[in-house]
């Protein structure tokens, strides 16, 4: 997973940040994860899931943040930034996130069925890839688990 003594003590406010848009994804019924890009303790990209609302297969968080950050900056391409987001990274975000040059991914909850951080696959650690970020996963993961898993329960309580 992670060595905790490399976190810094403001991912859990900046994880708290990427709750409150996994909230609003929620709001539009969409599955509630959300994203932040941070630059020098300054956030310069927030996204959440929108898939359904943008008909959209690529509107997934992480790539919602990372295309407002690039705005911001002026830049494709954003070294020195750190992406929180509230779900363990799925393979097409690792790639989104890598061709960022991103330097460092902290996620909250791990995800079993997709997650490219070691849950399936650790696609950070393939030491061929010409870029490598540090990540650090388990950030409030209960708190971000617990949203998915709430979001989930109710989505089966309405459809039986």
């Amino acid at each position: 997973m992670s060595n905790p003594a490399a976190v810094v003590l403001g991912d859990e406010f900046y994880m708290r940040e990427a709750l409150l848009q996994a909230r609003a994804a929620e709001c539009l019924g969409e599955v509630p994860v959300g994203a932040i890009v941070v630059r020098e303790g300054v956030i310069v990209g927030r996204g959440f899931n929108s898939p359904i609302g943008e008909s959209d297969p690529t509107a997934h968080a992480e790539i919602a943040a990372l295309r407002d950050a690039a705005r911001t900056l002026g830049n494709y391409r954003l070294p020195g930034c750190e992406l929180f987001v509230t779900l363990e990274p799925c393979a097409m975000c690792a790639g989104a996130i890598l061709h960022a040059r991103i330097a460092r991914v902290i996620y909250g909850a791990r995800d079993a069925k997709t997650g490219v951080h070691g849950s399936i696959v650790d696609l950070f650690a393939v030491e061929r890839l010409n870029h490598h970020t540090t990540v650090i996963g388990g950030i409030l993961a209960d708190e971000c688990g617990s949203l998915l898993s709430a979001f989930f329960a109710e989505r089966r309580r309405r459809a039986s």
